[in-house]
């Protein structure tokens, strides 16, 4: 999707700030707009705690999901099977009130499956026209079970509604659902049966979620309170206009100009041909695009206003660097073959921001 924002970035007291009512002239109206990101904070810090009752093991994971949702974006949850990654997008859902629907992706899935297609009825009158029947896509949180094993064709499928939320089918455009979020679940690659994403794609997701294994208390947690009698049910906690309002406040969070240097800093340092990646331009393949400024520029936001701060800092951008830039940029042969990894770039370049 595209992250650019709706209004334009106007400087301030050394701060950049989105330019609209929230923040116009005037004290009272300026209180109005904190005493509203202090609701949102607290809403969701809520949902936050209501989603851990649920999912044991995962803090960073459920931080990461809510951040992606709150600046308005698509996520990546990548892990292997059993670590309840169907189980957090269902949980988030009901949580946060969302009309939600899965798609479960196999290789014999069709692009029709996910958009919908166009039947052919005849009427009372013997006339015949054609009807269009939604697909599972007009929803406003879909999850994208095991994406990874349909084919390309149909991975693609999601591109235009991740973009632009709206699909086309025989020329007619269909707007989505607001808000419109994709959850997408992958398996790792090295498993069988599974197809890499274009990076076209990839690009689209705000975050990667890497979901790693519960420590032994939570797992020890988990299988005990799944084991005797019910699991706990999810409890809502707010309502999709709530989401939207708490993403219009995420957009209007003043940005201080060392957070917006950090993030250009970083993002351009992760390039092979720019001069700031001097020491690691042996080791990038390819890497992030004008997207990724953006989406850390929202995503920084989004985690201010969930851990109830009102202005993001440094250290914000260095503990979202990882997912941001790791399904956005690539190793080439050379750094593989000397065993670096990815995660070693991202910590390095994060070292040069600081």
């Amino acid at each position: 999707m595209s992250l650019a924002p709706d209004t334009n970035l106007r400087p301030f007291d050394g701060f950049f700030r989105m330019t609209d009512t929230l923040t116009v002239s005037g004290e009272q109206l300026k209180g109005e707009a904190v005493a509203r990101a202090e609701r949102a904070a607290a809403t969701f810090a809520r949902a936050r705690d209501a989603i851990g009752k649920v999912i044991f093991g995962q803090r960073d994971v459920i931080d990461q999901s809510l951040i992606t949702l709150l600046a308005g974006g698509h996520g990546l949850l990548i892990g292997v099977p059993g670590l309840a990654k169907t189980r957090l997008v269902e949980t988030l859902g009901i949580v946060l009130g969302l009309d939600w629907k899965r798609i479960q992706f196999t290789p014999d899935l069709m692009p029709a499956d996910i958009v919908g297609s166009e039947v052919l009825e005849e009427g009372d009158t013997h006339r015949r026209a054609f009807r269009f029947i939604k697909g599972p896509v007009f929803t406003q949180l879909l999850m994208a079970d095991e994406i990874n094993r349909a084919s390309p064709r149909t991975q693609s499928a999601l591109l235009q509604s991740m973009q632009e939320r709206y699909v086309t089918v025989a020329g007619q455009r269909y707007d989505l659902p607001r808000p419109f979020h994709v959850l997408a679940t992958q398996n790792p690659l090295e498993q069988e049966g599974t197809y890499p994403l274009p990076e076209a794609q990839l690009d689209r997701f705000l975050l990667q979620i890497d979901v790693g294994y519960p420590d032994k208390d939570a797992e020890k947690r988990m299988m005990i309170a799944t084991t005797f009698g019910e699991d706990a049910a999810p409890e809502k906690i707010c309502d999709s206009v709530a989401l939207m309002e708490a993403q219009a406040i995420v957009r209007n969070l003043p940005v201080g100009e060392k957070v917006v240097e950090a993030i250009l800093k970083l993002v351009r340092a992760a390039r092979p041909d720019e001069s700031g990646a001097a020491d690691l331009r042996g080791f990038i393949s390819w890497g992030p695009g004008p997207r990724a400024s953006q989406a850390l520029m929202l995503a920084v936001r989004a985690k201010a206003l969930l851990e109830g701060r009102l202005a993001p800092s440094t250290d914000d951008v260095v503990a979202l660097a990882h997912p941001i830039l790791r399904h956005r940029m690539a190793l080439n042969f050379s750094a593989r073959a000397e065993g670096t990894t990815l995660n070693q770039v991202i910590d390095r370049l994060c070292t040069s921001i600081l």
